[in-house]
């Protein structure tokens, strides 16, 4: 049995401290401090995703009790949602309490949540040193931020995932065309029983289904013979270009590197939490308001959150194997993938599904063709790279796991549409909410309508 230790090497900061951030960048850097804690724990990507949708609702709900002149939409329309409906507390800085209930929440929900206690610590400190608050608000701040973070915590106590070790576990079989541990590390199928947990906005998971895929069947000219085809041919080819691409959206928390009998793992984020960087890159690239930060982020890691669910209630109930698998039992078994292969069944691919998602929000957002330069990953060591809109870096993020040697081409194919569903259902759901200002004359409000 490989002896797994988590190796985690500090590669610096994004660039050069700042002395004076705007709103967004302050945001942008505090979320990641979630994230570091989320890398630490080797967080998987639905748990991620679900850590994402509660902190940073807890944020937007500081705002939208504060009664900020919104020129969004309402995102809590459901009944789900009753119990967070907050007296305005009259903050002199409700930005400074939104990001300490952030943190509060982060610091509630993860396993190493404590690493975050310092950082709230250095938050109460730029505070009082920058301005945003002074001492004697200090107190009625930090009480309406814990006030807020007990109540999402609790919303989250609900949700299923505490019973989900007392669920029937999941165990693969060794039928033809069934998932079963990959290597190097052979890791046990993550989250097996997440389609159980309570989605933000889908009412039925069953409306987002994906189509169904090819079943398994190795003859000649077969659709499954011809997509495993696919993956051999193209991994054996790829560009310069195309391996970039691969590398750039790999986000796999589970990637190890094995030396002998021991298996290091090697720090990346999540495939939300890159998205979640997307978020905050395309705030401070158009310097929105606080307020339209917590909104943003919040209605993303939510739309994570709920895409996850329906993505891996597709992958438990068809159970697919992965390339690799088969390729390795039935053609060759030299052939390794350019990427790790994740450790769950491979149909759909997550990747599309919540990439796709994602885009669909943040086009409804930020417009069509905003282009950004994405500097996700350069924390982790991989260059920026530009992109044209939302939509196109989704694509380029699915038709990454094609290249990587790690998805068929209908998981990523149907992956895309059953993100679309999911987005474009929850941004019609948005539109329908009242707004929580009456002043809907803004640029953004304008542009999404």
């Amino acid at each position: 049995m490989l002896l797994l230790i988590f190796l985690f090497i500090s590669l610096g900061p994004l660039g050069e401290v700042q002395t004076e951030k705007t709103w967004p960048e302050r945001y942008s850097g505090e979320l990641f401090h979630i994230t570091e804690v989320m890398v630490t724990d080797v967080a998987s990507p639905p748990v991620a995703a679900r850590i994402y949708g509660y902190s940073t609702l807890a944020s937007y709900l500081v705002m939208r009790a504060s009664d900020v002149d919104f020129s969004h939409r309402d995102i809590l329309s459901s009944t789900y949602f009753n119990d967070l409906d907050f007296e305005n507390p009259n903050l002199a800085s409700p930005e400074f309490a939104s990001i300490y209930a952030m943190l509060l929440v982060g610091e509630a929900i993860m396993p190493s949540g404590y690493l975050l206690q310092e950082k709230k610590l250095d938050w109460v400190e730029e505070g009082l040193k920058s301005k945003i608050i002074r001492k004697k608000e200090l107190g009625a701040h930090l009480d309406f931020a814990k006030k807020v973070a007990d109540q999402v915590m609790k919303l989250a106590k609900k949700d299923g995932y505490l019973q989900l070790s007392t669920l029937t576990r999941y165990s693969p079989t060794k039928e033809k065309g069934r998932w079963y541990p990959t290597p190097p590390a052979y890791i046990a199928a993550v989250e097996p029983e997440w389609k159980t947990i309570r989605p933000f906005f889908l009412p039925n998971l069953e409306l987002f289904k994906p189509a169904p895929m090819a079943p398994f069947d190795l003859n000649e000219g077969s659709s499954f013979r011809k997509q495993l085809d696919e993956v051999r041919q193209v991994t054996k080819n790829l560009t310069e270009e195309q391996r970039l691409i691969a590398n750039f959206w790999d986000c796999n928390p589970f990637m190890v590197d094995v030396t002998g009998h021991m298996a290091i793992g090697i720090k990346k984020i999540s495939p939300g939490g890159h998205w979640m960087g997307i978020t905050g890159i395309a705030a401070i690239k158009e310097n929105l308001s606080f307020a339209e930060t917590a909104y943003i982020h919040a209605l993303v890691g939510m739309t994570l959150h709920d895409a996850f669910i329906s993505c891996w209630q597709a992958k438990y109930e068809t159970d697919r194997i992965r390339p690799e698998t088969v390729i390795n039992e039935e053609l060759d078994r030299t052939w390794r993938p350019l990427l790790q292969t994740p450790p769950f069944p491979e149909y759909t691919s997550g990747h599309s599904v919540i990439s796709r998602a994602s885009a669909v929000i943040l086009t409804g957002y930020f417009g069509d063709n905003f282009d950004f330069v994405d500097t996700s990953e350069i924390y982790f060591g991989l260059p920026e790279r530009p992109f044209p809109s939302f939509l196109q870096a989704s694509e380029e993020a699915a038709i990454s796991r094609l290249y990587g040697g790690i998805h068929f081409r209908d998981a990523i194919e149907e992956g895309v549409k059953q993100g679309e569903k999911i987005g474009d259902f929850i941004w019609e759901q948005i539109r329908k909410n009242p707004a929580k200002s009456s002043d809907l004359t803004s640029y953004h409000f304008l542009k999404r309508n």
